[in-house]
């Protein structure tokens, strides 16, 4: 058995020249040459290996044949760390009983399984080779560019893994971030295997649970803490990466899913900077991040103007014209090319590494993130900094108008994200009682910034529509300041 520990970055295909280069001008770099893999993965029709969390193929190279399966493993922050057992095969025919019996579940019928197996999609793909050594560490680096294919369908092959052979694991973070500064890469987050599964539709479609608070409640101290913290935020900015390049013909969908990748990157940068790890070049990249998705906000209110069937426009005559407006300009925005634009920034992929290479820094004790402080003090600490801050912007006595609201947007944002960090360790009812309003009003915000953008499309079209819109936002506006003066009135739940 062989334990890989690996970390997989995707790059576009006509980065393939200048990598090879790189690669060629490392310092302690020896190419290894090329191979050209074939590889079959198998499966039942009922997918039994992959409810084992197990992955079978053989692979064919100049005339010899391997098998090899690989077990449940671990990712953390996009390191893969997976075992996996090789075999030597005469011929492409699945051999399960060469594998180690203390590999399967107890009471499996592995004669049965191995009957059902069929070939489910192939990868085709050239791999080059080399090793890097670095002080006491040896990494091997290998550059994949080819396909997969299933069911008549293919996407391309174009990876970049960096596999531990020897020393500290750290030694494949330091590497990949030195590539990811001169080549536009990103974590990859799913296996050829998971692509496979995908392409041959037989995997369940992407999705992402509604993110209500991190799971702190098994935590202990703020080492812990600000590992959980940093390792979830990862795991959904690499899931909400992967919804949103599968979603890139569907339009409609595209401004939340880039809203909810945004607000994902910003948690992050709000627990860095709780933590006193926020530098120049990370903030930097940050802005680089927050630079590309300025198609959000009218994104947002573009989509919520056709939202349920433009719910939003009620029964007005003008309606009709006001949608077909709508859709135009969510066209008009461009978000598929906004989106490879920011994928094609060495700041992207950089910023995930200098984050992955931060987490384990942290586990390793590299970091100390221990303020003398308690988690619970520490949780009370962040949670009433960003209430005095909003109660500065927003005091009770003062009238905010429509453009106030949209001013103060992202500060709200940030001050939630904080009970999002740190909500579960206080009494659920209180917690979220007070909570309510003010996520009542990101909404409300949200609305009246859509009420903004249908003036906008009114006004294009030469239509008439001031009195109801007047009225729209004054109602909502008179709700919104009666909650949140209610809300500046309770009593915090820290």
């Amino acid at each position: 058995m062989e334990a890989e520990i690996e970390l997989k970055l995707f790059f576009p295909e006509k980065a393939r020249e200048a990598l090879v280069s790189l690669l060629d001008s490392l310092p302690h770099s020896e190419p290894k040459g090329s191979k050209h893999l074939s590889n079959s993965y198998f499966d039942t029709p009922e997918l039994q290996l992959r409810h084992w969390d197990m992955g079978l193929r053989i692979r064919g190279c100049d005339g010899c044949f391997e098998q090899t399966i690989k077990t449940a493993g671990s990712v953390v922050g996009g390191v893969h760390s997976r075992p996996e057992y090789n075999i030597d095969i005469d011929q492409v025919k699945v051999n399960l009983s060469l594998f180690p019996e203390k590999i399967w579940p107890i009471g499996a019928n592995i004669e049965q399984v191995e009957q059902q197996l069929q070939s489910l999609f192939d990868t085709d793909f050239i791999r080059m080779k080399w090793h890097v050594y670095l002080q006491d560490s040896l990494v091997e680096v290998a550059l994949d560019i080819g396909k997969i294919s299933a069911n008549g369908l293919s996407e391309p092959i174009c990876e970049l893994e960096f596999e531990l052979l020897a020393g500290d694991t750290q030694a494949l973070l330091i590497l990949a971030e030195g590539v990811a500064k001169q080549i536009p890469t990103r974590l990859g987050r799913a296996s050829k295997a998971e692509r496979g599964y995908r392409l041959a539709a037989m995997a369940s479609p992407l999705q992402l649970e509604a993110l209500e608070f991190i799971q702190l409640g098994q935590v202990n101290d703020l080492k812990q803490a600000f590992v959980t913290l940093l390792s979830t935020g990862l795991e959904r900015w690499q899931l909400l990466e992967a919804m949103l390049l599968e979603s890139r013909d569907s339009v409609e969908q595209l401004p939340l899913l880039s809203y909810r990748l945004r607000a994902c990157v910003r948690l992050i940068r709000c627990s860095l900077s709780q933590f006193e790890l926020l530098d120049s070049e990370l903030n930097h990249e940050f802005d680089c991040i927050e630079r590309h998705l300025e198609y959000v906000e009218p994104g947002l209110s573009l989509a919520e103007i056709l939202d349920n069937d433009a719910a939003l426009l009620a029964s007005l005559p003008q309606a009709q014209q006001i949608s077909v407006a709508a859709n135009q300009g969510l066209a008009e925005l461009n978000m598929p090319n906004a989106i490879d634009a920011m994928l094609a920034d060495t700041c992207y992929g950089h910023l995930q590494l200098k984050l992955v290479n931060l987490l384990f820094e942290c586990k390793a004790g590299k970091i100390n993130v221990d303020i003398g402080m308690g988690l619970q003090h520490f949780a009370d600490k962040m949670q009433e900094a960003s209430w005095q801050r909003i109660t500065q912007l927003m005091p009770s006595k003062a009238d905010l108008n429509s453009e106030d609201y949209q001013s103060f947007a992202q500060a709200l944002d940030e001050s939630i994200f904080v009970g999002v960090a740190y909500g579960e360790l206080y009494d659920a009812k209180a917690r979220d009682q007070f909570r309510a309003p003010w996520r009542d009003l990101v909404l409300g915000i949200r609305t009246l910034a859509a009420y903004r953008c249908i003036n906008l499309l009114s006004h294009q079209l030469g239509i008439d529509m001031q009195e109801w819109l007047d009225n729209k936002e004054h109602s909502l506006l008179f709700a919104m300041e009666h909650s949140r003066r209610s809300a500046l009135k309770a009593h915090p739940y820290w």
